[in-house]
């Protein structure tokens, strides 16, 4: 790619009106792939206004026409599935063993999805005895949509489907780090028949984000990134009182009773902490393992760990590529050496992987501590990479006291045999979403987001409609209306 990347907005690319620009560089090697165009003040108004106009012509059309134009995208996306997956390996590092079905796949399935919901987006009559009320679920009008660098395609996808399901338009900011798929998407939903507007790209950093979040044509701003920013999201939003839905970080509990299923508590485990290389939002990063067991689950677990095949992220046999910058590498690395420093074991792992081929790059090996108590600094913060903190315990209260004790609250999983306990737990657990005997499993047919400080709203299932949509009640007297001032 060696001309620089427009951003695209109105149906197609334009250059942005100033010169500033950014590079994106591939994770494993450290080389350009691309330099990519930031959006000024002027470009993210030209977006808003075009999808302004988008959002009239958009918003006009039935849900039934919408939906049409959703499920050739997802189409459309299907017969590029490859070309996208080798994009996301090569802009964020991940595996091309996973892309594949995680990031694009995921996304086909969510437009598909809502391309089904959208015909049936609508209010409700409700019968008052002789006049009656009906209302009408209308979209919110342009939506501004900030993504992370861990998912691109899929959460540009996610915070699409929805939106455009119900009538809204969209000015799209991916994040930095991996700004390319998202120019693929607004290639197809062209190629699919969205009108000119109703989905823009605009390209640069947080200054973007502000410029989005500040905007008084923007309705809503649906944020996905770490607890801090969704933070001054929120705040920045307040001033002109825009909806706003948070996908927000974690640092999420794995309870694993002593009648679970070893084999699958491990590859639960594993799933949970080093899957997309350990960045992954949802990871089950403290993982309370019963006393009576633990011996056994580690003698399954560290042999399995370090099985794991590093490499190149576009060798489909490698499972866990590089971290996707080198800054984000050395944050990574310093937890790790804090670990060390306050007391954990590490039991496998621990720093940089001994393979010569691997010298150099923004590896990590995969990483298992065993830590003596939760106030570590690796048990109480978000390290995002694929360190795994073992703690132990012995009594249900105390576990699940121990697994809220922390102002995060997006997921949690249980591993037992005990069906009574695995619900009675999971109802227990502060997370909005707990997984019982699995874990980081997805459908979009299911509500996705968090509690506590991990987050606000729901992105897909049929609640992610209200959280893009307004409800407006209309009264209808059929009788004469009398005047009392006669």
């Amino acid at each position: 790619m060696t001309e620089p990347r427009q951003l695209y907005i109105g149906g197609g690319y334009r250059p942005a009106s100033g010169e500033a620009v950014f590079e994106t560089r591939n994770p494993f090697d450290n080389q350009p792939l691309a330099t990519v165009q930031i959006a000024t003040e002027a470009d993210v108004n030209a977006a808003v206004s075009a999808a302004q106009q988008g959002f009239a012509l958009w918003s006009a059309k039935s849900g039934t026409e919408r939906g049409r134009v959703l499920a050739k995208a997802a189409a459309l996306i299907r017969s590029v599935r490859d070309e996208i997956a080798q994009m996301e390996s090569l802009d964020g590092g991940k595996p091309l063993s996973e892309t594949p079905e995680a990031d694009v796949d995921s996304a086909a399935d969510c437009l598909e999805y809502f391309a089904a919901l959208a015909p049936s987006i609508g209010g409700e009559r409700v019968d008052l005895g002789g006049p009656w009320f009906s209302t009408r679920r209308e979209p919110l009008g342009v939506v501004g949509g900030i993504g992370a660098w861990n998912y691109p395609f899929q959460i540009a996808a996610w915070k699409a489907a929805p939106a455009l399901a119900a009538g809204n338009a969209m000015v799209f900011k991916p994040a930095e780090l991996t700004p390319l798929s998202a120019y693929i998407l607004a290639e197809i939903f062209t190629d699919a028949g969205l009108p000119p507007g109703v989905f823009n790209v605009v390209q640069g950093d947080g200054a973007v984000g502000q410029m989005l979040t500040a905007h008084p044509g923007i309705a809503k701003i649906t944020f996905t990134g770490e607890v801090g920013t969704g933070k001054a999201v929120m705040a920045a939003s307040a001033a002109s009182l825009k909806h706003v839905t948070l996908e927000l970080g974690g640092k999420s509990p794995l309870v694993i009773f002593p009648d679970a299923d070893l084999d699958s508590a491990v590859a639960a485990a594993m799933m949970g902490n080093f899957y997309t290389n350990g960045q992954i939002c949802t990871n089950c990063t403290r993982v309370f393992v019963h006393a009576d067991i633990k011996q056994a689950f580690l003698e399954r677990l560290i042999p399995r760990t370090e099985r794991i095949l590093l490499g190149d992220p576009l060798d489909p046999k490698v499972q866990m590529g590089p971290l996707v910058s080198p800054e984000h590498h050395a944050k990574v690395l310093s937890y790790i050496e804090k670990g060390k420093a306050e007391g954990a074991v590490c039991l496998t792992g621990g720093g940089t992987p001994s393979d010569p081929a691997l010298a150099g790059r923004a590896f990590v090996a995969p990483t298992v501590f065993d830590c003596p108590s939760d106030d570590l600094t690796i048990c109480r913060e978000e390290i995002f990479g694929p360190v795994m903190s073992l703690l132990t315990f012995t009594e249900e209260d105390e576990v699940i006291v121990r697994a809220n004790s922390l102002p995060f609250g997006l997921a949690a999983g249980v591993m037992t045999r005990d069906g009574t306990r695995a619900q009675r737990v999971a109802a227990r657990l502060e997370a909005g979403v707990v997984w019982i005997n699995t874990y980081n499993i997805t459908p979009v047919e299911m509500p996705f987001g968090g509690s506590k400080q991990s987050g606000l709203g729901r992105e897909n299932g049929r609640a992610a409609i209200e959280h893009v949509t307004q409800v407006k009640s209309i009264y209808v007297e059929p009788e004469p209306l009398e005047n009392p001032y006669q």
